[in-house]
């Protein structure tokens, strides 16, 4: 029920990316993932909803055939199978939660 921030391991993706899981449950998972300058989450499709806060840093955000520059406080939201990928161009930290959970996190 409870997530206590230095008791979770930081998984590297390589690349520049590493991850958090905060918490999840089957229906619902959130997770943190930090990005260096220039990494790239390579664009991708999944069949899980997302919305992701963007924490800090400035990101290219591609959803479908559109992209838009975000940046902290800003948001968005990806349908399930819709393809998308983000390049961060200053080192930043997303806030993703998936529904259902990632179980191909765990």
């Amino acid at each position: 029920m409870f997530f206590k921030y230095k008791d979770i391991p930081v998984e590297p993706l390589g690349k520049g990316v590493s991850r958090r899981i905060l918490g999840h449950d089957t229906d619902i998972m959130m997770v943190q993932v930090n990005f260096e300058k220039g990494a790239i989450g390579e664009a991708h499709r999944h069949p899980h909803r997302q919305t992701s806060y963007v924490v800090s840093g400035v990101f290219e955000v591609t959803i479908g055939d559109e992209t838009q520059i975000l940046e902290a406080g800003d948001a968005f939201y990806v349908e399930p199978d819709q393809l998308h990928g983000v390049v961060c161009l200053e080192k930043g930290t997303l806030v993703d939660v998936f529904n259902p959970a990632r179980e191909d996190f765990l």
